[in-house]
């Protein structure tokens, strides 16, 4: 089995050492310099990592992924498109051999997106940025996506990329790759949905609710949670229909945590506390967290139970808002003010 770990790069000379250490196991590497000005290409070099230069222009993801794809030698089976923040975590390889025994085109592994301040996983979901070499190709400007050319075959490995992302990145060159990107895949679900997206960061709410109603009545928009977070987003983008939105966002997948828990903090806001109990518990009553982007970290931390504390003290049901501000308090120890409620539960359980 031959890998081959390629990726694009433009003045990430802060990322050379860690990212050529993470994929020191595999048998080509390649890095796509597009404009490099900061010692990039040095670093890589000095790693006995293969550098192009590449000027794309007009810039698109794609074209940069697609060009650094064909540089590969033919002879390599499987590649891994791992970007610079990114790094292999040890004994990628064995599980990679796996899928090569099993003929697997496309494995899926586990991917970190982010991470808590305590050093520990946030955001993790199923990866997907290694095929085979021959049958894939990148697709649009942004937010770019492997499409095969063939028949293709998934399968699970233990291999984990863990990211750490760079905040001090800008995003301003994403709206006008995704403007361009809908206008060229109109009937495009997932472009749909990032374009949407993309205005509420903006801040264009009300655009945003128009681009989320087009992407919900494309056909091929059925993925049950993605269409929830859209309507999550429209709630965000109009507080007054907060409560229409969200409920919809439920009926779409009732059986995923972030909606329930979105309403139920709704509930808490407008003082509804039946609301928010039942809200809370519905969320706490999903015990499986699926592993894919659209799973957020806040509905399976220590909100859903500290909501469902405080709406069972304004219920009068103290001693089960102590046994939900405990569970608040095991998932966040350091919160002062979980600590404080849950002694102020207690004191209302010792009033009693």
């Amino acid at each position: 089995m031959k890998v081959a770990v390629y990726t694009i790069a433009k003045n990430e000379a802060q990322f050379v050492n860690r990212w050529a250490e993470s994929c020191r196991d595999a048998d080509y590497r390649l890095i796509l310099d597009t404009g490099s000005t900061d010692g990039t290409q040095d670093l890589a070099d000095d790693k006995n990592i293969v550098v192009y230069d590449c000027n794309i222009n007009p810039w698109r993801f794609d074209d940069a992924r697609n060009t650094a794809l064909a540089l590969l030698p033919a002879d390599i089976d499987y590649c891994i498109a791992l970007d610079m923040d990114e790094v292999l975590v040890p004994g990628w390889r064995d599980h990679l051999e796996k899928m090569h025994d099993e003929e697997v085109t496309r494995p899926r592994y586990k991917y970190t997106w982010s991470w808590k301040e305590n050093g520990q996983p946030d955001l993790q979901y199923g990866g997907d940025k290694i095929h085979t070499r021959h049958g894939y190709r990148w697709k649009h400007p942004v937010h770019e996506t492997l499409v095969p050319t063939g028949i293709e075959k998934h399968g699970w490995c233990d291999l984990e990329i863990h990211h750490f992302p760079d905040h001090a990145k800008s995003r301003s060159q994403y709206a006008d790759l995704l403007s361009t990107a809908v206008i060229e895949s109109p009937h495009d679900d997932r472009i749909a949905f990032y374009w949407a997206r993309e205005l509420f960061y903006m801040g264009n709410h009300e655009k945003a609710i128009q681009q989320f109603e087009r992407y919900l009545q494309l056909p091929t928009a059925t993925w049950g949670p993605e269409r929830s977070a859209a309507y999550r987003f429209m709630a965000k983008c109009d507080p007054s229909r907060q409560m229409e939105f969200l409920r919809k966002a439920i009926m779409e997948e009732s059986h995923r945590r972030e909606a329930w828990v979105d309403l139920a903090q709704h509930c808490h806001d407008i003082g509804d506390w039946f609301g928010c109990y039942n809200a809370a518990v519905a969320a706490l009553q999903i015990q499986e967290k699926p592993l894919e982007y659209l799973c957020e970290a806040f509905a399976w931390g220590a909100l859903p139970y500290d909501l469902a504390a405080i709406a069972c003290h304004h219920l009068g049901a103290h001693r089960e808002a102590a046994r939900y501000g405990a569970e608040a308090l095991a998932l966040d120890p350091e919160n002062d003010r979980l600590k404080n409620n849950l002694t102020f539960y207690a004191d209302a359980i010792a009033s009693i």
